[in-house]
């Protein structure tokens, strides 16, 4: 399979060209444009009771979208929302990925749902991410820009800009201080990382924009 990432960092979308028998696995909705010969049809990840709980949990579909053919063919798609979209090739590891960041992936790589644990409760983004696990080729996407990060010690991200990360990376869910500094600052919940690993980080935070526009919509 060859593929071509274009349109990053504020419109990304990718390009792929499958060889003969090859096939990718992308998020329903995601499909853009592709060739007319190209078989699609819809493929459960994991067991039942883990695609259920990947939905309820991670935010992601129950069904991927699966397009093959026996001689190949061009498929382009892209996420739902404006952004980067990112690559990382997978050899018997593993990434931890935030609920609704995963776009797509070849079949050798497995997507569950992770409990984040209690720390995760009041982060504002949900209790679940998602691990990425296996051999393969794997997609997911931002909202704005995605800057990577390799840690070595300790790093503070607040909740709503991180996008992907190592599992070699411990994390903890804090405040920016006291609860009175938290309160006002109007930074809410930051995840302080600690070890060694890269961290994928977005320039935009979803949350914040929805702030912003509510309020102008009524």
């Amino acid at each position: 399979m060859r593929f071509d990432i274009k349109g990053n960092p504020s419109y990304g979308e990718v390009d792929v060209d499958l060889g003969p028998n090859e096939t990718i696995l992308i998020e329903p909705g995601a499909m853009s444009r592709m060739s007319s010969n190209l078989d699609s049809s819809f493929q459960r990840q994991g067991g039942f009771f883990s695609a259920i709980f990947r939905k309820m949990f991670g935010g992601e579909n129950f069904f991927l979208g699966k397009y093959e053919h026996p001689d190949g063919g061009k498929l382009t798609f892209a996420p739902s929302i404006p952004g980067h979209v990112e690559h990382r090739q997978l050899t018997n590891n593993s990434l931890n990925i935030m609920a609704g960041g995963f776009l797509a992936c070849t079949p050798g790589v497995n997507i569950k749902a992770k409990f984040g644990g209690l720390k995760a409760l009041f982060s504002g983004e949900g209790a679940f991410l998602l691990e990425a696990s296996g051999s393969g080729d794997l997609f997911f996407n931002s909202f704005g820009g995605v800057v990577e990060k390799q840690i070595n010690g300790e790093f503070i991200v607040d909740t709503g800009h991180v996008v992907a990360f190592d599992p070699s990376l411990d994390y903890k869910i804090t405040g920016m201080g006291s609860f009175k500094s938290t309160m006002l600052s109007g930074e809410g919940m930051v995840m302080r990382f600690s070890g060694n690993g890269k961290l994928y980080l977005q320039t935009r935070n979803v949350s914040s924009i929805a702030s912003w526009l509510t309020p102008r919509l009524g």
